[in-house]
């Protein structure tokens, strides 16, 4: 359907499931009109689409030109949608999808960040934003309707100006700034995305993990004195966790820093909401006492020394730590134990420790994996990060590769960015490599077998999933 100039001051509502296309011209709904699209709506290049009425869209919305909307847009589907919206200025967004809640029957997904100038209302069904994209609520937008089945997934970030007192930033976070001044603090809520590291905070050895809600707070001014702070989330975002008698929340000063509690463990069973307070701002999450967060290692590297390899590792802290465990590997998945440093029960000191692997050429392979098992006083164990050494000279590697849900990259440049493709080139994962070179990479849930390719820089190499 091409649209000439049109200015609807009448409701008008376009055949259920049909694509209502403006291709090049203008389309105007006024204050008092309803536009209704039972299907997709495509604003193409040249059109202009000016709303401050009311526009219903049962399908999907891609805006390529200029599409204004003072009014509301309001997303009326049965199923799977998706908001593509380009260079556009969006006021209220409104969801009512009645599809199923089974297998991402009533989302709307948002296919690249905007910004929301005055609401963002969740009548039924979720909004979901993959990872890179961010949905912005302005200062003077508001959130309303989430509920357990009904939030917005991924990255909602807002802001508030000169922010001296209390402020509820309405995405399950506030924070009481009485007695000094910030200046502009803007909150970001990572959830829902079940990936480690964005979503959701993990211990040293990811045997342990948070909720699925991540808090990122940055402010103009640095606080003075510590700043009370409260963190709620839904039933959705448990991540796994069943009991919160003893919820803690914990702070990270940047990704890959180590965690530390913000606050004392306290029964969040019935409100899913734990109070903390910060010297500093940065990132925030929950725990319970089943999964704490600290990372008392905070670095591991094994690097070439001579025909050698040279492993070396820190704590900040340790609490009835007995020994380490250095383990090695030549496939990057089973290992064997080749040596055992003491360590030092309890202190709350940096260490620093070493362990020298002789003639790594013995192994038989190009690159060989080394990983730390730490063992507490009482028998429970952790294990590290899994680094690599190349025999010879530097190389680029998956591990283990096949895999059936998670593989670490190794060998690329500290900080590079890692994507991993289908085979028809779509967007599967997207992360960055440590300062060491090295990318874990958790794969979603329920990922189908087959061949994706791992991406680097300029180089690729072939991932098999089974």
């Amino acid at each position: 359907m091409k649209l000439l100039f049109c200015l609807l001051a009448l409701p008008f509502v376009a055949p259920a499931q049909a694509l209502l296309t403006n291709a090049g011209s203008v389309l105007t709904v006024p204050t008092g009109a309803t536009l209704t699209v039972g299907g997709g709506l495509l604003n193409q290049s040249g059109g202009t689409l000016t709303s401050a009425g009311r526009v219903l869209v049962g399908g999907d919305l891609t805006n390529t030109a200029t599409l204004t909307s003072s009014g509301q847009l309001l997303f009326i589907g049965a199923g799977p949608q998706t908001l593509a919206p380009g260079a556009s200025t969006i006021s209220r967004l409104h969801l009512s999808n009645t599809g199923p809640a089974t297998s991402g029957q009533n989302v709307l997904t948002v296919a690249a960040s905007l910004t929301i100038t005055d609401s963002l209302v969740l009548n039924q069904g979720l909004v979901r934003a993959p990872a890179g994209v961010v949905v912005d609520l302005a200062a003077a937008a508001g959130l309303a309707g989430e509920a357990p089945g009904r939030y917005v997934q991924g990255s909602l970030r807002t802001q508030r100006p000169a922010v001296s007192g209390f402020v509820d930033f309405g995405l399950g976070f506030t924070l009481d700034a009485s007695g000094q001044s910030l200046g502009t603090v803007t909150v970001t809520r990572t959830a829902g995305l079940k990936t480690p590291n964005l979503s959701y905070g993990q211990n040293v050895g990811g045997t342990t993990q948070g909720i699925d809600r991540i808090y990122t707070v940055s402010s103009q001014q640095a606080p003075s004195t510590p700043l009370p702070l409260t963190l709620a989330w839904l039933p959705d975002d448990d991540n796994g966790l069943t009991d919160f008698s003893q919820a803690t929340p914990w702070r990270q000063a940047a990704v890959g820093a180590p965690w530390a509690a913000s606050g004392p463990a306290q029964n969040a069973s019935a409100t899913r909401q734990v109070s903390a307070s910060a010297a500093a701002l940065g990132r925030f999450t929950v725990s319970n006492a089943a999964s704490p967060l600290p990372v008392v290692l905070v670095s591991f590297t094994a690097e070439p020394l001579g025909s050698d390899a040279l492993l070396k590792w820190t704590t900040a802290s340790e609490r009835d730590n007995a020994y380490f465990e250095v383990e090695v590997s030549a496939d990057g998945r089973v290992f064997r134990r080749i040596g055992q440093v003491a360590g030092h029960g309890t202190t709350t000191q940096a260490h620093d420790y070493r362990l020298v692997d002789p003639a790594i050429a013995h192994y038989g392979v190009s690159l060989v994996y080394y990983r730390l098992r730490q063992v507490d006083l009482n028998g429970t164990a952790t294990f590290s990060p899994v680094r690599a050494v190349a025999v010879g000279q530097s190389a680029l590697a998956l591990f283990p590769n096949p895999t059936s849900g998670a593989t670490t990259l190794v060998g690329t440049a500290a900080g590079a960015s890692v994507t991993v493709l289908d085979a028809v080139g779509r967007l599967v994962l997207a992360t960055t490599a440590d300062a060491t070179g090295t990318a874990p990479l958790a794969l979603p849930e329920g990922l189908a077998a087959g061949v994706y390719l791992v991406r680097t820089g300029p180089a690729a190499l072939r991932l098999t999933v089974e």
